[in-house]
């Protein structure tokens, strides 16, 4: 019974954020995800050193912050993020959702760092027409300079991930059900 009552608060906290958030304006607020990607990457450095490299030679990278809830059969995450093309410089905030189904509960919060190796693979990433897949491998050959990404995933053609759970209960982040789209209010 706690449990379930510290869930529920969990839950009002994350619907609190988000309504506050949406007060602020898009300057705010696209600041607030260009220091939420900074402390990502930060993180990302600190656990894979190596990831700097790759990120910086990569033709682009994106970077999530979410958090997730479940309760029983259902469950939830959200979060923002930013995608940017290491050629040209253009940046372009995200949005994510995820709605899943299965038994569990929990709460979650963590993160996503996405290596877009080709023009098309940034191309299906910003429109949101990349399909995850449910294939994952502890390292994946990059294919260009014949390194590693230790730690990343495969999940789509040209694209890899990082997940880092950085707070919760639940120790897995899941791209299965993922739909992530370009942020319209924050890229006017």
């Amino acid at each position: 019974m706690k449990k379930f009552f510290a869930l529920t608060l969990l839950l009002c906290m994350f619907t609190v954020t988000a309504f506050a958030s949406s007060k602020d304006s898009v300057t705010e607020q696209r600041w607030q995800v260009d220091q939420l990607s900074a402390k990502t990457l930060e993180k990302l450095y600190a656990k894979y050193p190596d990831a700097e490299r790759v990120i910086n030679k990569c033709y682009a990278y994106a970077t999530l912050s979410n958090s997730g809830v479940k309760v029983l059969f259902i469950g939830s995450s959200h979060g923002r993020g930013i995608a940017v093309n290491n050629q040209t410089g253009e940046k372009v905030y995200l949005r994510m959702k995820e709605i899943s189904a299965g038994l569990g509960l929990g709460a979650k919060e963590y993160n996503l760092i996405f290596l877009l190796n080709t023009p098309e693979a940034w191309e299906n990433f910003i429109v949101g027409k990349t399909r995850f897949g449910a294939s994952a491998e502890a390292s994946a050959n990059d294919g260009v300079s014949g390194g590693s990404f230790e730690g990343a995933q495969y999940v789509a053609p040209g694209v890899w991930v990082y997940q880092m759970t950085t707070k919760g209960l639940t120790l897995e982040a899941t791209l299965k059900g993922t739909k992530i789209y370009k942020d319209k209010k924050l890229n006017r």
